[in-house]
């Protein structure tokens, strides 16, 4: 038996997303209890020429949705990049964890071989369903998601391991 293509990404997805919102969590209560200022964290990043804070929450964001977007033919759910604020930065979490969770598993499941074109300023680059969400989606959310716990981290806020995994 086979893993459904809707159990390796949606789950999977929703819950990195939720330990994001718990690692970002701890980022605003460390800003208040340090009377850091939270724009301090929320425009950190770890380079200058890598994305700040809200921009790697953005980031984890889009590809979770570009997942069902692209492979279950889901209407996607258009999101400005504004946030500036730890409340809007979870309230766009929250939403994307709603977007997901609100996918249809039949949407996802069977689309395995679909091909899946994905568009970028240096090219197009197609994918087989499955290749795009475990060679592109997964790495990337991971990717930013590790990201915001290291720029959060580098800040001085008190995070371990698992609170990148969560909940065991």
């Amino acid at each position: 038996m086979s893993t459904s293509l809707y159990d390796l990404t949606v789950p999977v997805l929703v819950r990195a997303l939720r330990n994001l919102s718990a690692i970002l969590k701890k980022g605003e209560a460390f800003a208040k209890e340090t009377g850091m200022d939270p724009k301090d964290l929320i425009e950190a990043r770890l380079f200058p020429d890598m994305g700040a804070l809200a921009s790697q929450i953005q980031r984890a964001s889009d590809s979770a949705k570009g997942c069902v977007v692209r492979i279950g033919g889901v209407e996607n759910l258009a999101m400005a990049d504004t946030e500036t604020t730890f409340d809007e930065l979870q309230a766009r979490i929250a939403a994307t964890i709603a977007f997901l969770e609100n996918t249809p598993r039949e949407a996802m499941d069977g689309k395995e071989e679909t091909q899946v074109v994905l568009k970028l300023p240096n090219g197009e680059f197609p994918f087989t369903a499955t290749n795009f969400a475990l060679g592109f989606v997964l790495p990337n959310v991971f990717f930013h998601v590790t990201t915001a716990y290291g720029i959060l981290r580098h800040k001085g806020v008190p995070l371990g391991k698992l609170d990148y995994l969560g909940g065991l």
